[in-house]
């Protein structure tokens, strides 16, 4: 008898230190899966920042083009101004000055294609940025449900070992010594 309780013992001793194992286990599992997550959140703030550089680096591109072409234009202005007054023909008069208007015009309407098309590239790099810390917020959302989660299923586990060894030491004890035993009709 003494062996079937030593035994009970080990068993019940055996599966409380299991569970007391898995409960570090999810809690270990809980806080790997934050520091995992944040991580992850980090990556995102950096490429928002990498984004917010790259719209910085799209309008300034954009203006410094804008501002060649303007320069081209006025070089081109400048190139049929000589190429008429050469020809004998009044550059402020007339026709002359009708080709250099339309020459004007149509050079700032590709200048500010240039820099509408630099607002826009910056736009979304604005938008990819802002995904970015977006998904950065989500992550460590995620990460502290996840570590509260490994916590939760800790803390159930560590009640699931006491559960065990109460129920476990009640029925040694009630084997042993004949706790809650129904007694026979007619016994004092």
């Amino acid at each position: 008898m003494a062996a079937m309780t030593a035994l009970a013992i080990g068993g019940l001793a055996l599966s409380a230190f299991g569970q007391w194992q898995a409960s570090r286990a999810s809690k270990k599992a809980g806080e790997a899966g934050r520091a995992a997550a944040e991580s992850g959140a980090e990556l995102s703030d950096y490429n928002a920042q990498v984004a917010e550089l790259q719209a910085a680096d799209a309008v300034e591109r954009g203006a410094a083009e804008e501002s060649r072409f303007r320069s081209g234009v006025r070089l081109m202005i400048g190139s049929q101004r000589a190429g008429q007054a050469a020809s004998n023909v009044d550059v402020g008069f007339g026709s002359a000055v009708d080709v250099q208007a339309d020459a004007a015009m149509l050079g700032e309407l590709d200048a500010l294609t240039i820099r509408t098309n630099a607002a826009r590239e910056a736009w979304g790099f604005k938008v990819q940025a802002e995904d970015s810390r977006r998904r950065a917020e989500i992550q460590r959302k995620e990460g502290v449900m996840l570590e509260a989660s490994g916590g939760a299923q800790a803390t159930a586990q560590r009640w699931q070992m006491a559960g065990t060894l109460v129920g476990g030491t009640a029925s040694l004890l009630q084997a042993r010594y004949g706790f809650g035993a129904a007694k026979p009709r007619g016994s004092a």
